[in-house]
């Protein structure tokens, strides 16, 4: 079986409705990570850090 990566990263957005970067130069990249448990931990924290910012959000992408 293949390994599946999962990538989180986030940043903010033009529009807190949509998925649009406002500057895709300085995107914060929290790591690739070899399962989606651990990936969701490193997502979770990153995303309380800016709960107060509508603006800022972050995702998991799997890399596959």
């Amino acid at each position: 079986m293949a390994q599946r990566l999962h990538l989180v990263f986030g940043g903010d957005l033009v529009d807190p409705s949509k998925n649009r970067f406002k500057d895709v130069d300085n995107i914060d990249i929290i790591g690739i990570f070899p399962d989606y448990e651990t990936a969701y931990g490193a997502w979770k924290s990153a995303a309380q850090k800016t709960v107060d910012n509508a603006h800022t959000r972050y995702f998991i992408a799997h890399l596959h």
